[in-house]
């Protein structure tokens, strides 16, 4: 995990209570197991695979999605990115908010388990975008 987190949210009390209703059979595994086909596609190709196995199905193990949100990211915000470039990422912004999903990719489980946020805490100043020769 990056270095300047902040503000984390854990988010396993909401994960325990979705796992007891499925099952005690208050949550149907239609809801439960609801994983969007991005969100799945995310995890098969960006995902970082863990040793834990699902919850559910209990026969595949669970993959981590890493989200990156911030104002400062521009069209790059709410991607999906590697853990490993948290670390350059703090140093850089001020503000990135991060959402971790758990997701299996046998059974559609999935599950937000933390947030937090990283970054400097220092604004950076505005770049204007210079204007292309063609447009002046």
């Amino acid at each position: 995990m990056a270095r300047s987190v902040r503000s984390v949210i854990d988010y396993s009390l909401a994960r325990r209570a979705t796992l007891a209703g499925l099952f005690t059979g208050k949550v149907s595994a239609l809801d439960a197991c609801d994983a969007h086909p991005y969100l799945l596609r995310a995890a098969k190709h960006h995902g970082e695979p863990t040793e834990r196995p699902c919850p559910v199905c209990r026969s595949h193990p669970l993959t981590l999605v890493t989200y990156v949100y911030g104002d400062e990211l521009g069209d790059a915000s709410g991607r999906v990115r590697p853990t490993r470039e948290l670390d350059r990422l703090e140093e850089v912004y001020a503000e990135l908010g991060v959402y971790v999903v758990e997701v299996c990719q046998g059974c559609s489980w999935n599950c937000l388990i933390t947030s937090y946020v990283v970054g400097t805490g220092e604004r950076q100043p505005v770049r204007r975008a210079r204007r292309r020769a063609a447009e002046e």
